[in-house]
């Protein structure tokens, strides 16, 4: 009798250790699963962010290239005055995506060459005295643009392993 109690008991305490191991093996998959998926999120707004402000940052150029082309021709002044409400509306579009950069990324290297792009790239306006000066421009803003995407690329790189702030405490 006595040893079918111990028997019993040992195949209760059994069932209930499995159930906890089994209950916190669980728990650990559970968490592991929302931190990829929030590591999955972050990367997901990041490269978001870095897009957008390429993008912004390339049709400002471009606005810039063409007022710099209708200065330097001597368009008429109402083109002009359309040329320049056109690059201020692009030049207002680099805000939003700028902004959202420096919220999610604190890479040093990300955030110098987004600025690098983003002067070189409003430097365009200051270059139109020659056509020289104002395609000069240009190549230097499309070189920072360039180096901006790689540097922002090896930033994303799936090789590189970097913690979010929710893993670093865990």
């Amino acid at each position: 009798m006595a040893a079918t109690l111990v028997t019993a008991a040992l195949a209760i305490v059994a069932t209930l250790l499995g159930a906890l191991v089994s209950g916190r093996f669980q728990e650990r998959a559970v968490e592991r699963s929302l931190h990829i998926s929030h590591d999955e999120a972050i990367r997901r707004d990041r490269l978001e962010a870095i897009t957008a402000l390429a993008c912004a940052i390339s049709a400002h150029r471009t606005a810039m290239w063409w007022r710099g082309d209708a200065v330097l021709n001597k368009a008429a002044a109402e083109r002009i005055a359309a040329l320049r409400g056109e690059s201020r509306l692009t030049r207002s579009a680099v805000t939003r995506p700028l902004i959202a950069l420096r919220v999610l990324i604190e890479d040093p290297a990300v955030r110098a060459a987004a600025d690098r792009m983003i002067t070189l790239t409003y430097a365009i306006r200051d270059a139109y005295t020659t056509t020289g000066e104002l395609t000069a421009a240009r190549e230097a803003a499309v070189a920072a643009h360039d180096d901006f995407v790689d540097t922002a690329a090896r930033y994303l790189s799936p090789a590189r392993t970097r913690l979010t702030p929710a893993r670093e405490t865990s």
